[in-house]
């Protein structure tokens, strides 16, 4: 077998392999005698066809059929000869297959890139920590109640947070508008769910009240026909409901798990939580950080057919997020420069990751291992059966491994990183902005500790408005 080496572009390569004519003919041979001896045609007796019909009948797809075992094998042992690490499926390609000539085919693939890995004095880290501190468990234990807030009658005409329940009829130049016309939409005044004039013209309103007046639709209205429209609104409120906290009693503290010790019991299961959720943040920015430093620090090519591949999951995780089957993001042409960047990213970090383990002969710690398994097992009623189902299930356990490994990888960059310990308060940490300047506003600051709650999901308080109702949003409420 000869073999020549090509380098096309970046990490691709291509082999040009030769078998001797001789070796690939008798394989051919070899699969035409076998066929003979099983094949039965019309005129002959079975297993007595003669090879010269055997080959004419048979011929072109045995060729064809050995041709392709024979690329791949050889690709195989090529790679393994020229000491080469392909990093993707070869495409094979037939050159030459006329009988009494050398065999030859082409194997285009990319190859893993060389990574030099370099001196982890030059990864900076800025290490959050905080202490968990009275006011925080007060603020908690205050979003708790709000996360568990419960509509009660108001008996007062409605404001602004109120939930109200109201029956509508729209008119544009005394003809009733469908499209601003409902019957029993809910919504919350004042949150911006509709339209400026709309919400003023709800708000005083008692239950069982009525009014009319005229609301105008925004400029950028998403029904064009209503946009800058003046309509003439008939509202009659069913309902005006107030929210209404829970109080800080065994029913409440029930919700939490907690069944005895009361109000100390529960603040304590509280602070647990908040204090399991400053050392997920910490870790996870810490080694958010780490990778994004890997990443800036080395400079190499990847391979191309690996982001590909990462692009494809990356656009099937966008469509899990709107409950999409897997495989229809390529349905709809989502272009993958939109998720180029991230997935070469991705790529790159996973490649200096199994260097470091490769270079550092790291190994999945059994311990961490286990109490990993313990920490997913936790929240379970019985955690011995799901921990046993991880051990029972080799690619669940295999995602365990690497997750652990990930975090030695980690620890053993941060023995020679330079690590900055930022003090900073509760909220700043688990928002993130106590390593870096936050990127939205107080909502999104709120939003990553209403995360940090620990909550059972909660059914949506916000409106359920219906799809004839003008939102302010300009979109199907």
């Amino acid at each position: 077998m000869n073999v020549s080496i090509e380098t096309l572009t970046g990490l691709e390569r291509r082999l040009t392999i030769a078998i001797d004519s001789d070796t690939f003919e008798q394989q051919i041979t070899s699969r035409l005698r076998t066929a003979a001896g099983q094949i039965k045609l019309p005129g002959f007796r079975a297993g007595k066809v003669p090879m010269k019909e055997v080959r004419r009948r048979f011929g072109d797809s045995v060729r064809a059929e050995v041709a392709g075992e024979v690329m791949q094998s050889s690709f195989m042992t090529a790679v393994q000869q020229e000491d080469m690490n392909p990093a993707s499926s070869p495409k094979l390609d037939v050159v030459k297959m006329d009988p009494g000539a050398d065999f030859e085919f082409t194997a285009t693939f990319d190859v893993f890139p060389n990574i030099e890995l370099v001196n982890f004095d030059k990864v900076t880290v800025k290490r959050p920590f905080a202490q968990i501190e009275e006011a925080d468990l007060e603020s908690m234990i205050e979003r708790l109640r709000d996360q568990h807030a419960t509509q009660e009658a108001a008996g007062r005409q409605a404001e602004d947070g109120d939930q109200v329940k109201v029956d509508f009829t729209g008119e544009l130049d005394g003809e009733r508008v469908e499209e601003a016309s409902g019957e029993g939409m809910t919504f919350t005044l004042g949150q911006g769910q509709m339209i400026e004039d709309f919400d003023q013209g709800v708000a005083g309103l008692g239950a069982g009240e009525e009014r009319t007046f005229d609301a105008v639709f925004p400029d950028d209205y998403r029904a064009e026909e209503l946009q800058g429209k003046t309509v003439q609104f008939t509202v009659k409120v069913l309902e005006v409901n107030e929210r209404k906290l829970p109080e800080l009693d065994d029913e409440f503290y029930a919700k939490f798990g907690i069944e005895e010790g009361g109000e100390a019991a529960f603040r304590k299961e509280v602070r647990n939580n908040m204090q399991r959720e400053l050392e997920i943040a910490q870790k996870s920015q810490t080694k958010q950080q780490v990778m994004d430093s890997l990443a800036e620090l080395h400079e190499f090519t990847v391979p191309t057919a690996i982001v590909q591949r990462e692009i494809r999951v990356l656009k099937d995780q966008m469509m899990s997020q709107f409950q999409m089957p897997p495989g229809q993001a390529q349905s709809l042409d989502l272009p993958d420069s939109l998720f180029q960047d991230q997935a070469e990213k991705r790529v790159k970090v996973g490649l200096i990751v199994n260097e470091v383990i490769s270079a550092a002969s790291l190994m999945a710690d059994t311990e961490k291992v286990d109490a990993k398994l313990e920490e997913l097992a936790a929240p379970y009623g019985e955690p011995d059966q799901v921990i046993e189902w991880y051990r029972s299930n080799p690619e669940q356990m295999s995602n365990i491994e690497m997750s652990v490994l990930e975090d030695q990888v980690v620890d053993h960059i941060l023995t020679s990183a330079h690590v900055e310990e930022v003090e900073a308060s509760y909220a700043d940490v688990i928002s993130g902005a106590a390593i870096a300047p936050p990127t939205g506003d107080v909502d999104d600051i709120e939003s990553e500790l209403d995360v940090a709650a620990d909550a059972a999901t909660l059914v949506d308080r916000d409106a359920e408005v219906s799809d004839e109702v003008p939102a302010e949003d300009g979109e199907t409420k």
